[in-house]
């Protein structure tokens, strides 16, 4: 996962001319009829207005850019000079255009004063992330979502902008091994892709709370009492 952070009074203006505009650039699906953004990664990384007023083309192209755009930090074609090794460390090889449904969530950060704007990126999905390392206490108990359709109840470890290592603590969901006493993959580890190793014990089954600590986007932290869905 990469962070994109962007300067906020330029994402704002990006905003408003959206909001100005009566006719929007399509996305995949076919016409749009409300503002968005639209994240253009290939001649620099940038955010600009769905929006089409006299000036705008209804031609997105990756090739082209405009200093007007809201570019994120060291991707800027007309500013750094090694953009093109950051776009490549956050998106590899990929380039494209995404149209985003982020526009309320960022809205939402600028009203509250937010300097800067900062969003979560795997290479092909794009979420606002909103909280900072900073904000979680190390030791503290939180939850976490477990790829089994509910939440594992952790204890922060360590943290960075953008991830968390967690262990898993006061859970009590058990999974029985197979009769033969063989120990397959469980469903928990092939939700997290091999990140966690569990112990086995003489009673034949797994306990959540003695897998290994393991790695999660820091944004996936719930404070025990989020009602986020898991």
């Amino acid at each position: 996962m990469a962070i994109l952070k962007f300067s906020a009074s330029a994402v704002a203006a990006q905003i408003a001319h959206a909001r100005t505009c009566k006719t929007f650039l399509p996305n995949w699906k076919g016409p749009v009829d409300r503002p968005a953004l639209i994240l253009i990664v290939g001649n620099g990384v940038h955010l600009r207005s769905n929006g089409i007023d006299g000036t705008t083309t209804r031609i997105v192209t990756t090739e082209q850019a405009d200093p007007s755009f809201a570019f994120a930090d060291g991707m800027n074609p007309f500013r750094d000079t090694d953009w093109m090794a950051q776009r490549r460390m956050a998106f590899r090889d990929l380039t494209g255009q995404f149209y985003t449904d982020i526009l309320d969530d960022v809205q939402v950060l600028i009203d509250r004063g937010r300097g800067a704007i900062r969003l979560a990126t795997d290479g092909h999905s794009i979420r606002v992330f909103v909280r900072r390392a900073s904000d979680y206490l190390i030791g503290g108990t939180y939850e976490v979502p477990s790829g089994l359709g509910g939440t594992f109840r952790v204890i922060l470890k360590d943290a960075c902008d953008t991830c968390a290592i967690v262990q898993n603590c006061g859970n009590n969901g058990v999974r029985k091994y197979t009769k033969n006493n063989s120990t397959p993959m469980s469903r928990e580890r092939e939700a997290r892709q091999g990140i966690g190793v569990s112990s086995a014990f003489p009673n034949d089954c797994e306990d959540f709370d003695a897998m290994q600590p393991y790695r999660v986007p820091l944004d996936a932290l719930m404070e025990i009492d989020d009602r986020r869905a898991a």
